[in-house]
């Protein structure tokens, strides 16, 4: 079928402006949560975030006593966070995978909701 000059395809895939811009981003919990001021969804669940954030402001006052203690709590809340980011992409992976290899086919909403998840994750760690 040809398309005329000027006219949109809408058999296409979104485009990065959807992407970004789509409401009702779902958080890592599944739960609708809106978009965020990037447009994008939530890496971790807000309780999961106001409870790091709470744990590196107790680490950061501590560093005055004991900096040594201060760091070696840094390092493992750090890697804490980095396990629970990583149990929570294996699982998206595995959720769609599990509907691939069952003959499914994912959602284009699931899909577009997993790979926004991945690009804030990926832009997050290019940040300077």
């Amino acid at each position: 079928m040809e398309q005329r000059e000027g006219a949109t395809d809408t058999t296409s895939q979104p485009t990065q402006q959807q992407l970004d811009q789509q409401p009702g981003d779902v958080a890592l919990t599944g739960r609708p949560e809106g978009t965020t001021t990037t447009g994008t969804a939530p890496l971790l669940s807000e309780d999961d975030t106001t409870t790091y954030r709470g744990r590196w402001e107790d680490i950061q006052a501590g560093f005055v006593d004991q900096p040594r203690r201060a760091v070696e709590q840094a390092d493992a809340l750090v890697d804490e966070v980095m396990q629970q980011l990583a149990r929570t992409f294996t699982q998206t992976r595995s959720d769609l995978e599990a509907q691939w290899s069952g003959g499914g086919e994912a959602g284009t909403e699931e899909l577009r909701v997993a790979l926004t998840r991945y690009r804030a994750f990926f832009e997050t760690l290019l940040r300077r």
